[in-house]
């Protein structure tokens, strides 16, 4: 291991003796807030301090094995270099995993998220792999133990979606369906084209970390808010009462609508859910794009315009551009077996950053 990272690692473990250190002090074992906000603190440097202490006993261990293999005694000397061996796997196997837990953590790996997907160029096919896409991020979440609420939807003719929008609530949500965002093309024959042939289509999918209140204030000297009968299902409700919320934040534009619920209220609630999450992601992108503007991941910039997949019916065969990983089974996938497609991005994302560390 080089020496800036064992410096770094010094550093860290001087902080988790300085905190543990404070924690004992009368004056502030009695301050309850300031206990917590230590507690926290060094909980999230622990395993670093314990996975530096056991590389520490590996490059000892190491080094005494290495003395031994000067030995005059063959016997000896075969011990030392079967002992020299297991420590030098220990030591690469704790250098790797200290290297990763380095990592500058992203903080809104454990945060629920607003998943939208619209359907791009392709019409109504578009819209019906735009809902394939949603029911294989429901089917996903159900893998995971998560819980998924549509927010927002406008369906197509062919009970596609010309575009939905629905919250994926779950611990690292975020650090996994955030790899989703980007073009998604299909290859197939549509159930409508009568002549058999391959039509190629687009949707776009948009992973927004949820926001709170405390990540976005929202005035609302800043909105126009417009009350109007949904167009959606909902029986007697549609006719007599105006549920649906139309949520316009004028100094962006940005505009969000919701209907899918009985209540204006829940409507509205749910409506400024979206519009903090997308107002929180929007300044996200910003500073990304301020830090990051001489360097872009070599696995995807995260651009939404930006084509990441293809999913080749006639070839059974989903390709992950970023990564030049090829897949089969599409079935399954659309079923939410995509982890190793998730995989195989965070893999190479995590390579380039320990690159940069390096």
């Amino acid at each position: 291991m080089d020496d800036a990272i064992i410096a770094q690692l010094e550093r860290v473990r001087a902080r988790y003796n300085e905190i543990t250190d404070e924690m004992g002090r009368p004056d502030v074992a009695t301050n309850f807030e300031r206990v917590g906000e230590l507690a926290r603190e060094r909980a999230e440097i622990a395993s670093i301090v314990d996975l530096f202490e056991q590389y520490e006993r590996a490059a000892a261990d190491l080094a005494s094995a290495r003395e031994l293999l000067s030995e005059n005694d063959d016997e000896m000397r075969a011990l030392a270099e079967a002992e020299r061996d297991e420590a030098e796997a220990r030591a690469e196997d704790l250098t790797a995993r200290i290297r990763r837990s380095l990592l500058p953590k992203d903080p809104r790996d454990s945060r629920n998220v607003i998943v939208e997907i619209r359907a791009g160029a392709g019409g109504e096919e578009a819209a019906i792999f735009g809902a394939d896409l949603y029911r294989m991020y429901v089917r996903y979440a159900e893998r995971h133990n998560w819980k998924s609420e549509i927010l927002s939807a406008s369906e197509s003719e062919k009970n596609g979606f010309k575009e939905v929008v629905f919250e994926v609530r779950g611990d690292g949500a975020f650090s996994r369906l955030k790899y989703e965002s980007g073009v998604h093309r299909v290859q197939r024959v549509p159930e409508t084209e009568a002549q058999g042939r391959i039509h190629t289509s687009t949707a776009t999918v948009a992973v927004l970390p949820e926001a709170e209140e405390v990540d976005v204030a929202v005035e609302e000297k800043d909105l126009r808010v417009d009350i109007f009968h949904s167009s959606g299902a909902g029986g007697q409700n549609v006719n007599k009462v105006a549920t649906a919320v139309r949520l316009t934040h004028i100094p962006t534009g940005i505009v969000v609508v919701c209907q899918d619920e009985r209540s204006q209220l829940k409507n509205r609630v749910k409506a400024m859910t979206v519009l903090r999450s997308r107002l929180f992601d929007m300044e996200q992108q910003k500073r990304e794009a301020e830090t990051s503007a001489t360097r872009r991941l070599q696995v995807g910039s995260g651009d939404r315009s930006e084509k990441i997949r293809t999913y080749n019916y006639p070839q059974d065969r989903i390709t992950d551009h970023r990564v030049g990983l090829t897949v089969h089974n599409i079935p399954d996938r659309l079923d939410g077996n995509i982890d190793d497609l998730i995989d195989s991005v965070a893999t190479a994302e995590e390579a380039e950053r320990l690159e940069g560390l390096a």
